[in-house]
């Protein structure tokens, strides 16, 4: 028979992206009067998402957002544009800490522990030589487009001067795209020592800038921002470790089940743990073992029921049910309708 078309295992999770990191996109496309229905459009989003937005979105999602805002715009230094509008709000709670920074040195510390409290798209480090301390950004998406990188390191700088209270020296800024064939926003924004094609995204900075003080840093409110900040970086870890053992046992599931060798202790098996392990972690996680295999069975029942080819004696098989009853008894019990029915419905 056809070999028939089996859904991929969900990654783990690609990263989420805090809600208030969209605000500058959404503040920029007002200002220039488009219209964000038409920017949920394009970045394949219902018109009313920001009506039922959570607290975070998908990384995809946002940087459909910010490639779509650029061609909304028509606007070839979106990222930079948008990345001018960064303020403290956007960096969610992590930002509220950097107010109680003693100096940009303490600052740029609390950057590279809690950024990824904003969002996922790439992390930040600090490397220190002599005289020149070296920021780089590391993008968890080299290929987006050049507004990703743009943006950050506008936001930074814009960021930077109203944190210092003055403005900041210019410094060598390298980014690792090609040089677009406009610079001048570039230069407003970073000064004339703006290069590209380099090896990393980076801008170097004199170290005694690192012990420039922050005017009216609140460092009485430090300890109590960093203890929450703290339990969210938890949270957020323990959510991803979660994400993470489930899109493995489903992984797994999908590997098997036609070998009918998806039982939970040949899971445990496949994966290096034992039975007991797993179980801790699939409850640990919200999902009972047996529970996640009936989800996987029914979200690849109903991709084969639509492949007109398979039988039901075959689909069954494919499931890991040595009688086609027991399928179809399943089945039901699922979705409230018998395969047969299912597979005829115009709409499935």
């Amino acid at each position: 028979m056809p070999l028939p078309s089996i859904p991929t295992a969900p990654a783990r999770s690609e990263g989420r992206v805090a809600i208030a990191y969209v605000q500058p996109i959404l503040e920029l496309l007002h200002e220039r009067s488009c219209d964000l229905a038409a920017l949920a459009g394009m970045a394949g989003l219902p018109g009313n998402w920001l009506d039922t937005a959570p607290d975070s979105i998908s990384t995809g999602t946002y940087l459909r957002l910010l490639d779509s805002g650029a061609a909304l715009c028509n606007d070839p230094h979106f990222g930079l544009h948008a990345g001018e509008r960064f303020r403290l709000g956007t960096y969610n709670v992590y930002g509220m800490i950097l107010m109680c920074c003693k100096n940009f040195g303490q600052a740029f510390q609390q950057t590279m522990r809690y950024e990824g409290l904003a969002h996922d798209l790439g992390r930040s480090s600090l490397d220190i030589r002599g005289e020149i301390a070296q920021y780089q950004w590391h993008s968890h998406f080299p290929d987006a487009s050049r507004h990703l990188v743009e943006s950050v390191f506008a936001g930074i700088r814009v960021f930077g001067q109203w944190f210092a209270g003055t403005d900041l020296p210019p410094v060598p800024v390298y980014f690792s795209h090609a040089a677009p064939d406009d610079l001048s926003e570039h230069h407003r924004l970073f000064g004339e020592l703006v290069y590209f094609d380099a090896p990393m995204n980076h801008a170097s900075l004199p170290s005694d800038l690192l012990s420039w003080p922050v005017p009216n840093a609140d460092a009485s409110m430090y300890p109590v921002l960093q203890q929450h900040a703290e339990l969210l970086l938890l949270q957020k870890q323990q959510a991803a470790q979660r994400e993470d053992i489930v899109s493995q046992v489903r992984s797994v599931i999908l590997r098997h089940l036609a070998q009918d060798q998806a039982r939970l202790a040949d899971i445990a098996v496949e994966l290096n743990m034992s039975q007991r392990t797993l179980q801790r972690k699939l409850t640990q996680a919200g999902i009972p073992y047996q529970q996640l295999l009936d989800q996987t069975r029914q979200s690849l029942a109903e991709n084969y029921l639509r492949q007109h080819h398979l039988s039901l004696a075959e689909i069954a098989f494919l499931l890991g049910y040595q009688e086609q009853s027991a399928f179809q008894h399943a089945f039901r019990e699922w979705t409230g309708v018998t395969p047969r029915a299912f597979r005829s419905k115009p709409d499935k």
